[in-house]
């Protein structure tokens, strides 16, 4: 409750109980006595009834773990703790024990002095000493003044030193540079030569020993110039090399791309429009690929030109594709009925993907029947091969086989190896004749395939003591033999010029000629040799 409290205004009298705030009490006034306008006379003029009771205490409750947090501890009943024991008396402390004889003559005061100072004061100490250099004002040594004040500062020197003259540096000189050194006379021509003079002995020195101590490293090594031939190798007109220079502009790689696997040939350019001839394997990948394919051709200087199949042959293992190509590089085909055994010649290509390459041989035999494929239920490739020696792998099919002139003679299509997984080149390599190569090639660029002629019968190489051939197994009715009269059982042992003397070498025999031909047939009969003027047709 305020000691002047301010009248609250009630609706009913008001102005019975206004009243005014009286002045503070005057200086003097006592305790006891009551002042006319203080708090107590004011209180007395409110009625009992309108005087404004004390609040109600409010106590809430108190959780009673707050309680063991915050309330007194155990045993405490106040609100200050309890007193702390009084100290024990002095006689039950332990006295300290005597200090040693050797630090009391050390460090204590000297006998018959009972000064309790360390030191003497600063005034008391001159004048106590007035005698003793040591405290005196011109003291030599003012470390040793013990009234000089503890600072951090610089040293104490003597009052009398010229602080000045004594920490004074001389100011360094002007530096000289290499100009006034030579050219300023600031060093005499003499000294300067002989300076030069060491410098020049000294790296002399130094070039030698490093020149001993690179021959004499290492006994195995020394200085030496290799001759070298000045004239260059000779590279004649028809030499290799200049026949692979002509030929491989125009040889190109052959990449097929499925949805699932794919690989890798070589092809030739033929004609300035474009096309190329190549192995119906390398852009069937032996039939496998469908329309789908990409056929990609990659040529020497490293383009890359999409190509399009123009037609097939698998009968025979060859192909014509075209790529868009401005000025191709192409190859003539040369007359492959005039090659002799072991005249020379060169095979380009990219034999496992190794795109480029040249390898040179010879023509190891001529007319070597090939039989190849037949999977599937397709006929088997046969044809009448030029067998080489030149290095033929898989990837070289496709490519070029080319006499000494550079001309065009084989297409390389096959190889043979020695079994038990070696599918690597042993020298026996075979290429379909170019002649065979040009007139299938032109057939299949005007028409888009190819015919040839066909004899209407199957056929199985047998061998007796004294005649091998052909013997027929059965005829196609209305085919070329059957007309002719050729009967079952008969064994065919030349047709035309053609000596045969298996099953292949009747078919090649017979694909020699065109559909339509009338050709002799020489065959064996119970014993009689018979002579049959076939028609040939078409197959």
């Amino acid at each position: 409750m305020n000691d002047n409290p301010t009248p609250t205004p009630d609706t009913d009298d008001a102005a019975e109980r206004t009243v005014s705030i009286p002045p503070p009490a005057a200086p003097g006034a006592g305790q006891g006595d009551t002042v006319p306008g203080s708090a107590d006379s004011a209180a007395q003029l409110i009625p009992a009834h309108q005087r404004v009771g004390p609040r109600p205490l409010d106590r809430p409750a108190v959780d009673p773990s707050s309680a063991a947090v915050f309330g007194r501890p155990s045993g405490v009943d106040g609100a200050f703790s309890p007193k702390a024991a009084a100290p024990a008396a002095l006689g039950a402390l332990n006295s300290v024990p005597p200090t040693p004889d050797a630090l009391v003559s050390a460090f204590g005061r000297p006998a018959g002095q009972q000064d309790v100072i360390l030191q003497r004061p600063p005034g008391a100490a001159r004048a106590a000493a007035g005698d003793d250099p040591l405290w005196a004002e011109d003291s030599a040594d003012p470390w040793r003044d013990p009234a000089a004040g503890a600072v951090i500062g610089p040293p104490a020197l003597d009052r009398d030193d010229d602080s000045d003259t004594k920490t004074a540096k001389r100011a360094p000189g002007a530096l000289l540079s290499v100009s006034e050194v030579l050219f300023g006379r600031r060093v005499k021509p003499v000294a300067l030569g002989i300076l030069g003079l060491v410098a020049l002995l000294i790296g002399a020195a130094g070039g030698l020993v490093g020149w001993l101590v690179a021959r004499g490293g290492d006994a195995l090594t020394s200085d030496v110039t290799l001759a070298q031939a000045e004239a260059g190798k000779e590279r004649p007109a028809g030499s290799v090399s200049d026949i692979a220079a002509r030929v491989r502009p125009a040889v190109v790689s052959i990449e097929v791309k499925l949805e699932q696997g794919g690989g890798t040939g070589s092809g030739v350019l033929i004609d300035g429009a474009g096309y190329i001839v190549t192995n119906w394997h390398v852009v069937t990948l032996e039939g496998r690929a469908d329309e789908k394919a990409k056929i990609t051709t990659v040529f020497t200087d490293g383009s890359r030109v999409e190509a399009k199949l123009v037609g097939i042959d698998p009968k025979t293992d060859l192909a014509v594709i075209k790529v868009d190509v401005n000025n191709p590089t192409v190859l003539q085909f040369g007359n492959s009925d005039e090659l002799k055994v072991g005249d020379s010649v060169i095979a380009v290509g990219s034999p496992l993907g190794l795109t480029d390459t040249v390898t040179e041989g010879i023509v190891s035999a001529l007319h070597r029947p090939v039989v190849a494929g037949g999977d599937n239920g397709q006929s088997p490739i046969t044809y009448d091969a030029i067998q080489t020696d030149a290095s033929i792998n898989q990837g070289n099919s496709g490519g070029p086989l080319v006499d000494s002139t550079g001309a065009l003679v084989g297409i390389n299509s096959a190889i043979r190896s020695s079994g038990q997984g070696n599918t690597g080149s042993v020298g026996l390599g075979f290429a379909i004749p170019s002649n065979d190569a040009k007139r299938i090639a032109e057939s299949l660029i005007r028409d888009g395939s190819v015919k040839h002629a066909d004899l209407g019968a199957n056929v199985r190489s047998v061998s007796a003591e004294t005649a091998e051939g052909a013997q027929v197994v059965n005829v196609n009715e209305g085919g070329a033999a059957a007309r002719a009269g050729i009967a079952e059982g008969d064994v065919i042992r030349k047709v035309g010029d053609r000596h045969v003397r298996n099953a292949a070498e009747l078919t090649v025999a017979v694909r020699t000629h065109q559909p339509g031909q009338t050709v002799p047939v020489v065959l064996a009969r119970q014993g009689q040799e018979l002579t049959i003027q076939v028609t040939l047709q078409s197959d």
